[in-house]
């Protein structure tokens, strides 16, 4: 954990960039351009999932990495997928064709983010999976949190938060073709699958992380456990709040995990209707990225930012890669996200959140 949380302070001194630039964009397919002036050879590639998984794609890996590219002078494109494989399919094919020698993709799913990369390599295209790692791909290079740590956390937030006692859980689990949502599930199974007083009543993943399927599907566990549900694992904010929604109309508040630190699951935290979530600082993620595959399309054989390796169990091989620390947020820590800038006081402490950030200190 020590090297990478020295990684992680070396990105910030090195490669931040004002979040003031972080407005909210369309989520269109437009492609950034680049700067000029640098002595990069290579040009950057870059695509993005979609718009409804989480807002952190337009609203802050976009702006960051336009920055950190426009910064070193290299040439690059960035798009956004909207959801649809066919159509990452179709970017990548475009960038391929215009001449990126690095390309970065957050696939929506294994088997069409393998395909893309297989292409890439037939054109001698380096590959970095971002954020989520492709099974049975190709990606010579994977940035991301350590998205194990991410269900540890949300594990040990929903343990903390009911304590020490007899407790039915509930697991909504991410979307079943995202690695990343597995990860978290296995983490979080390890920590609270030692507690022998809790007892995992129902549990089911929610195709493409999909809010109204999410609502649908905890509506169906808390039928069929007629209600004799103590606590929630929800493996991010979106999903949360889906099962939070259910239990406000049934008159009940019970801990209920997240990630993503989201604008939604702040004030949910702020108003007691969800335990804990989890910070996987976008600055610190885009950076890595930037850095990576600008020191690839300079040449650099060796980037200097690789910090440990992770398992793709379907290709049976192992992926070089940049690992960070993910964060436990809690009501009490709240405040480091909005010091961060990933959400803005002034957006979080309205209305019924006002008073508990002058309580907490947020502004």
């Amino acid at each position: 954990m020590a090297r990478r949380r020295t990684l992680m302070t070396a990105l910030s001194a090195s490669l931040v960039f004002g979040l003031a630039a972080c407005g909210s964009d369309d989520g269109g397919s437009t492609g950034g351009g680049g700067g000029g002036g640098g002595e990069a050879a290579g040009k950057i590639g870059v695509i993005l999932p979609d718009t409804e998984s989480s807002p952190r794609w337009e609203s802050f890996d976009r702006p960051l990495l336009e920055a950190a590219f426009d910064e070193a002078g290299i040439e690059y494109e960035i798009d956004n997928a909207q959801g649809d494989a066919q159509r990452m399919a179709t970017i990548a094919d475009q960038m391929i064709t215009s001449g990126v020698t690095v390309l970065a993709i957050v696939n929506l799913d294994n088997a069409s983010g393998a395909q893309i990369q297989e292409r890439a390599a037939e054109q001698g295209v380096a590959t970095i999976d971002y954020d989520r790692l492709t099974l049975g791909g190709s990606a010579e290079y994977y940035v991301s949190f350590d998205n194990a740590q991410v269900g540890r956390l949300q594990g040990q937030g929903l343990a903390d938060c009911l304590g020490d006692v007899t407790a039915n859980i509930a697991f909504l689990n991410g979307s079943p073709d995202d690695s990343n949502a597995t990860l978290f599930s296995e983490g979080a199974h390890e920590v609270l699958d030692e507690i022998d007083t809790y007892t995992n009543v129902a549990e089911q993943a929610v195709p493409g992380w999909d809010p109204v399927e999410a609502t649908t599907i905890f509506e169906q566990m808390y039928t069929q456990t007629g209600g004799d549900i103590q606590g929630v694992y929800a493996a991010n904010d979106t999903l949360a709040n889906a099962a939070i929604q259910t239990l406000a109309r049934n008159n009940q508040t019970i801990p209920v995990t997240g990630q993503d630190a989201s604008l939604e699951g702040l004030q949910n935290i702020l108003a007691g209707r969800q335990c804990m979530t989890v910070f996987k600082p976008a600055s610190q993620e885009a950076n890595a990225l930037a850095e990576l595959a600008i020191a690839l399309s300079n040449g650099e054989e060796d980037p200097g930012i690789l910090n440990g390796e992770v398992e793709d169990t379907e290709g049976d091989r192992t992926v070089q890669s940049v690992l960070l620390d993910p964060i436990s947020i809690t009501r009490e820590n709240v405040s480091e996200v909005t010091e961060d800038g990933q959400v803005e006081a002034a957006d979080l402490c309205t209305g019924e959140y006002a008073a508990a950030c002058t309580e907490l200190g947020i502004q």
